[in-house]
């Protein structure tokens, strides 16, 4: 167990967290939430020893080992990857250092001798000589090849090296694990056997993530950070927000009698309860459900930005855009070749790839920002595009002023500030916040503003690549109703799993051996043998 008592952080004047008394159980796991710059890094790195609270205090079971995602991809770059993973179960990790030095002595005393047998009886309880093919097993269920193990990190790239201090983490089943974003840069299937790895294990997980797919998959409890405090609640992401939500439009509604609230929230509970036993989601959260108290189910005080794009402007026709024969290549490499594809009036379409470079220059092809490329594509001529791209930097450099002004210049009928101040204010920009300066935005403000500029245009043809991409909880799932509820058309491109199973109707996959275009939902996609097969030819 993992005990917090009376816990408070403070930063001068700012306090992160507040009297925070949380008790962590064995074969939970524990998602944990709140808006950017709530501080779950930091309360991640208390827990760990990294960051020392202020008042306040941590307890563990005596005994227990815990096991931390490292965030400095370069703190192993001299060790092999496979001394890497290993070196995440620390203590049998130095047995075995000590024991190999022990060997390695040319003047080998009695002492000597006695020691290397402790560490030996040691090192067998341990199941010390499974350790180098329990790591070799663990990297390639995380995607990295065997030819890939004795090479030292410094030689392998960001992605696999993210993979390889994943490994370290899980390595050898530690009794606490402690996640901050773990599934960056993973692809579909190796998150899918960390979501069935993490579902299935028995003993204390606490992991901060942005991806709502994967915290459904695998938490059993919600920790919320809200007004630096600190609550628990059972169930997964999608439980607490429309329980919450739920809880929220109650306490609005007077006229409803107490026991018709009551009643609303059994019925859904039930719904819920019955859905998760059907996956493969950890049992002990419907165990948590079933004997939930409803006085733990909350109105939400979190504020989520109003990403509308009804007002369409003009209505589309039937000719939407055709794409005829579009390839294009970079650096010798081809991207996508010989793509051909017609788009209809209200499609929302995923367009996936291996490479995402290839996404990318495919959008900056249909968006008239890259004019190297082969084959063509026609807007019918009643389409409006606004489109997000994978990089908004462009929108940004050189622009010294507040974001009224920044935004007025998107603005092509009224520029009167009220009105442009109105757009800011859906996105949670207000008061004197609309006069900060564009050079001092972080990432998720520029993409707020993106998204500000883009309602502004009255789109019938949305186009996003990547935009979850520095986007907080709230934001996501904003931009994902949103989306739901366009009336147009859509191609967009995210690693937000939960996004676009729920927006996508068809899915387009750009390879170098041409296109796979299927009127189907992304899970039935990716999930399909048959186009298992076909990608694995397309991309051979």
């Amino acid at each position: 167990m993992i005990s917090v008592s009376n816990l408070s952080l403070r930063y001068g004047k700012r306090t992160l967290f507040e009297d925070v008394n949380l008790k962590f159980t064995h074969g939970n796991c524990y998602g944990v939430i709140g808006a950017n710059g709530a501080g779950k890094s930091t309360f991640l790195k208390i827990l760990s020893g990294e960051v020392n609270q202020t008042s306040g205090h941590v307890s563990f079971t005596p005994g227990e080992r815990m096991a931390v995602l490292k965030q400095d991809h370069h703190e192993f770059d001299d060790y092999t990857v496979i001394e890497t993973v290993m070196m995440g179960h620390k203590e049998l990790f130095d047995i075995m250092k000590e024991k190999d030095a022990i060997y390695a002595k040319e003047d080998f005393t009695d002492k000597d001798g006695e020691r290397a047998g402790e560490l030996e009886n040691r090192f067998a309880e341990m199941d010390g000589w499974n350790m180098e093919s329990n790591a070799a097993t663990m990297l390639s269920n995380l995607g990295i090849k065997e030819d890939q193990h004795f090479k030292t990190l410094k030689e392998i790239d960001g992605k696999q090296k993210v993979r390889v201090l994943l490994a370290q983490a899980l390595f050898g089943n530690p009794d606490i694990l402690l996640l901050d974003e773990p599934t960056n840069d993973l692809d579909i299937d190796t998150i899918a056997w960390l979501e069935n790895f993490l579902a299935d294990y028995q003993s204390i997980v606490l992991v901060v993530s942005h991806d709502r797919h994967f915290l459904d998959a695998v938490c059993t409890h919600i920790v919320d950070i809200d007004f630096s405090k600190m609550n628990i609640y059972s169930g997964n992401y999608t439980f607490w927000y429309e329980s919450s939500q739920l809880a929220l439009k109650q306490r609005s509604d007077q006229n409803k009698k107490l026991e018709d609230k009551v009643k609303e929230l059994q019925e859904f509970i039930q719904r819920f309860s019955a859905n998760a036993s059907k996956s493969k989601q950890a049992t002990s959260r419907k165990k948590a459900l079933d004997k939930i108290d409803l006085t733990e189910i909350k109105p939400s005080s979190r504020k989520y930005p109003a990403i509308l794009f009804n007002n369409l402007g003009r209505e589309a026709g039937d000719q939407i855009l055709q794409v005829e024969n579009l390839s294009k290549s970079a650096h010798g490499e081809v991207l996508f070749k010989n793509v051909n594809f017609m788009v209809n009036k209200g499609d929302k379409i995923a367009v996936i790839s291996q490479n995402s470079l290839a996404t990318t220059a495919f959008y900056q092809v249909l968006t008239g920002r890259d004019a190297d490329y082969t084959g063509d594509f026609k807007y019918g001529v009643t389409i409006n595009v606004a489109d997000i791209p994978n990089d908004n930097s462009d929108y940004f450099n050189g622009k010294d002023m507040n974001l009224v002004d920044w935004l007025r210049e998107y603005s092509d009928t009224d520029k009167d500030e009220q009105f442009v101040r109105s757009f800011l204010g859906r996105m949670l920009f207000s008061g004197e916040e609309v006069l900060k300066n564009c050079k001092v935005l972080s990432g998720g403000e520029k993409m707020r503003c993106m998204f500000s500029q883009m309602m502004l245009k009255h789109p019938n043809l949305l186009m996003f690549d990547e935009p979850t991409n520095h986007l907080d909880l709230e934001s996501i799932t904003a931009l994902n109703n949103g989306l739901k509820d366009f009336k147009g058309t859509a191609l967009f491109t995210s690693r937000d799993h939960a996004l676009t199973e729920s927006v996508a109707t068809r899915v387009i996959e750009l390879t170098p051996k041409g296109s796979i275009d299927r009127m189907m939902s992304y899970d039935d996609y990716i999930n399909s043998e048959e186009i298992a097969a076909l990608r694995a030819e397309m991309y051979k």
